[in-house]
């Protein structure tokens, strides 16, 4: 009988770790279905514009050859951007954040919200950390039991703390965060150009083919709908003018033309959103949240003037801006910022500047007050 029982126990545990098991990989292949959905359309426009509309829609063979060379260059650098994107290397914190042993059992045996600052403080002081939450304790996260860098957070879907988190993106199933950032940026804007360059091409063709059919449509539309042949007779002198293969050929190009104005427009609001967020240094965290200094709270406390905001994300390089290699300035650590006014800095703040230099002004984003969060 116990060993019935305890057979049942082992089943079940086995049963419990596959079931585990099987979510978790069931997880992981939910999270990139929204790259396959990109890359699906992608390929379909790839169809849609090189086979329909360049080689069975186009008759000048110049005009070919500048869209097809004009639309693989684009394709080229929105693929390459976007996949350096989804496969950037993002880097783990530093083991020197990390508590040990004995910090973390000082922590957890600490008995008020007092003495768990005092033991992170404590810690943190040869660290170069200025950050910190609301009630002025240094940031520290319980999940992976670390004193988080400036502008670093923790990122539920990927379960990890990630160096400047601007936030997580399905679309590329990636957080977007230091390490990937500029190769984001690249992959709205290429993507933008891309969805522009398909619209604005293929536009000719939607007008020639609405035309022809509001014009077919007024001359014929008593005499057609009565013997139920206007849609069919109308559709063969399209296509006839459009010399398409097939009858499909013509709903390709009108789709990818409404389709790239769809991404165009969300496209556009997104990458105009970003490059504010570049020239003002910040992320999309901390412009929901405006960070918090000693002396209040100044959401342009990571601004060091426009240009220098963006070299800090794109490089000093500008042979280099315009491709998805990393160029960004810094470690993803500690941050350049304006020049401080003495006045407005507390003798502890101007102590941490000696010791740090020109660092990071202190940030402090709404953190919950949970024992998580200190």
């Amino acid at each position: 009988m116990a060993s019935s029982v305890q057979n049942n126990r082992v089943l079940h545990s086995g049963y419990c770790a596959c079931c585990r098991t099987c979510n978790m990989w069931c997880w992981r292949a939910l999270k990139w279905l929204p790259v396959l959905l990109i890359v699906s359309i992608v390929t379909w426009s790839y169809y849609a514009y090189v086979i329909q509309l360049c080689i069975f829609t186009i008759e000048s063979t110049v005009q070919q050859c500048v869209y097809l060379v004009l639309y693989h260059i684009l394709l080229i650098m929105f693929a390459w951007s976007y996949w350096r994107t989804i496969f950037a290397d993002i880097k783990q914190i530093p083991d020197k954040y990390k508590l040990p042993e004995e910090e973390l059992e000082k922590l957890l045996s600490a008995d008020t919200e007092e003495a768990q600052r005092s033991v992170l403080e404590n810690y943190a002081k040869d660290l170069p950390v200025v950050t910190r939450t609301m009630s002025g304790s240094v940031r520290y996260c319980n999940r992976c039991v670390l004193v988080k860098p400036d502008r670093a957070h923790h990122c539920s879907i990927c379960a990890r703390c990630v160096l400047k988190m601007d936030h997580h993106c399905p679309w590329v199933n990636n957080c977007v965060c230091f390490h990937n950032y500029k190769f984001f940026m690249l992959f709205l804007g290429y993507a933008l150009m891309y969805c522009i360059f398909i619209m604005s091409t293929c536009l000719p063709y939607f007008i020639r083919f609405w035309k022809m059919y509001q014009e077919y449509k007024h001359a014929h539309c008593d005499r057609l709908i009565d013997t139920g042949s206007f849609t069919k007779q109308c559709m063969e002198i399209i296509d006839g003018d459009f010399g398409a293969p097939g009858s499909a050929g013509r709903y390709h190009i009108v789709f990818a033309f409404f389709v790239a104005l769809m991404f165009a427009i969300s496209l556009g609001s997104l990458f105009g959103y970003h490059c504010y967020l570049v020239t003002h240094n910040r992320t999309t965290l901390e412009a929901f949240r405006a960070p918090m200094f000693r002396g209040g709270a100044d959401k342009n406390g990571f601004s060091i003037g426009a240009y220098n905001n963006f070299k800090e994300v794109f490089g000093n390089s500008p042979n280099l801006w315009l491709l998805p290699v990393f160029t960004s300035l810094g470690d993803g650590i500690v941050y350049p910022l304006p020049q401080q006014d003495e006045d407005t800095e507390s003798l502890l703040s101007s102590e941490r500047w000696d010791r740090w230099g020109e660092r990071a002004r202190p940030f402090d984003e709404r953190e919950s007050s949970s024992y998580d969060e200190l």
